[in-house]
């Protein structure tokens, strides 16, 4: 019965990870500490695949061997996984604020230009027909360029956004097994 009940706790909202060690979730190129070593691809991957049916709290559990567990180290690695979570999740939506400031900027200039091409049609003269013809289409570029960058843009960047925010969040914890 305690084994159904632990069975049923792995798969509800949490991600849970068998490793053979604790280097599975680190690259194999990295010759660093745990503290400032990159971590692998694989697992990333792995965390994100994971990660995108769950909307609730995370949790985060890797299954180590008994023999294999040393506190001092998950320690370390649990530091590691909070402040690359967090790191990634902060350059993500400073990412996206920053498209969306960016899209409002060509929006609105757009919106300035388009104006001011209403002006230039008044005015008689070849200087202000060609002003008028060029500015035309620059207003509109900039408009529809505008509101591509706040709305397309800035969505593409949402997924791996969501994947950082949910992670930062995601209590981690080493179990048995």
């Amino acid at each position: 019965m305690k084994n159904k009940k632990e069975e049923v706790g792995l798969k509800e909202g949490n991600i849970s990870l068998i490793l053979d060690s604790y280097d599975d979730i680190f690259s194999d190129f990295d010759p660093r500490p745990y503290t400032q070593k990159a971590l692998s691809d694989d697992f990333l991957s792995e965390c994100k695949k994971a990660s995108v049916d769950k909307d609730k709290e995370l949790e985060l559990r890797f299954l180590v061997p008994k023999n294999k567990r040393k506190s001092n180290e998950e320690y370390e690695i649990r530091k590691r996984l909070r402040n690359h979570f967090q790191k990634h999740f902060k350059e993500k939506e400073k990412e996206i604020k920053s498209m969306e400031k960016i899209g409002l900027v060509w929006f609105f200039l757009g919106a300035i230009v388009m104006f001011a091409s209403t002006f230039f049609y008044e005015f008689p003269g070849l200087l202000f027909k060609f002003l008028f013809i060029v500015s035309q289409p620059a207003g509109w570029f900039f408009f529809w360029e505008g509101l591509g960058k706040i709305f397309i843009e800035a969505k593409k960047k949402k997924p791996d956004y969501d994947f950082y925010r949910k992670m930062s969040k995601a209590k981690i914890y080493f179990l048995d097994y």
